[in-house]
């Protein structure tokens, strides 16, 4: 069990200089040897737990994701219905902005490198395809509860997905563009006028 507790210890300093190196140096100017250094490890130790600088900055990705989709699943369950469980979900975009504002440089990085790799890429891409079904099963949801009209699910996810998509990046390059939550929530508001039965907002 120590040894378990050792290597995961190990591990996520790796990830947490890895982070601290990718934003400080930019991803192509961090070599393998910085991170080590950084975290305190051997190269050994460093190949043991990852294959590749690639494949530390794509888990840091997913951890990110991780705990993103955690807290989105924990709204889903709890919230008494549909409708308010949107309305609860696009205000973490206020908790996101903090966190990619603080990164916006490896963020930037992460994009560029998705560009030209295609193993980036797909981990880019994964989180869209994720929560367009994500939300698509939501409002299949919310149809079967009466507060949704009878509408085409995948078409309202796409819609929901791309809209998210574009605030985020919006409050991330523009945080002093406007208030973004509440532009979020004016325009989930918007969509959910669209497609809400009467009498249940």
């Amino acid at each position: 069990m120590k040894e378990k507790q050792k290597s995961e210890e190990t591990r996520n300093r790796i990830l947490e200089a890895a982070e601290e190196c990718f934003t400080r140096y930019g991803y192509d100017s961090t070599g393998v040897a910085e991170i080590c250094n950084t975290a305190g490890v051997s190269k050994g130790a460093l190949y043991h737990h990852f294959p590749s600088k690639q494949a530390i900055f794509v888990e840091m990705f997913e951890t990110w994701m991780r705990s993103f989709v955690a807290e989105m699943e924990r709204i889903r369950d709890s919230a008494a219905s549909v409708p308010a469980a949107l309305l609860r979900m696009v205000k973490m975009t206020g908790l996101i902005f903090q966190t990619a504002a603080g990164q916006l440089p490896l963020f930037i990085e992460f994009l560029t490198k998705a560009s030209r790799d295609p193993e980036t890429w797909k981990a880019t891409i994964a989180p869209y395809k994720f929560f367009r079904k994500f939300f698509a099963d939501l409002i299949h949801q919310g149809i079967e509860e009466g507060t949704i009209q009878e509408v085409d699910p995948e078409r309202i996810a796409k819609i929901i997905v791309a809209y998210g998509a574009g605030l985020v990046m919006q409050g991330v390059f523009d945080p002093e563009g406007g208030r973004w939550v509440d532009v979020g929530v004016q325009g989930i508001r918007l969509i959910l006028k669209g497609i809400i039965k009467e009498g249940t907002g």
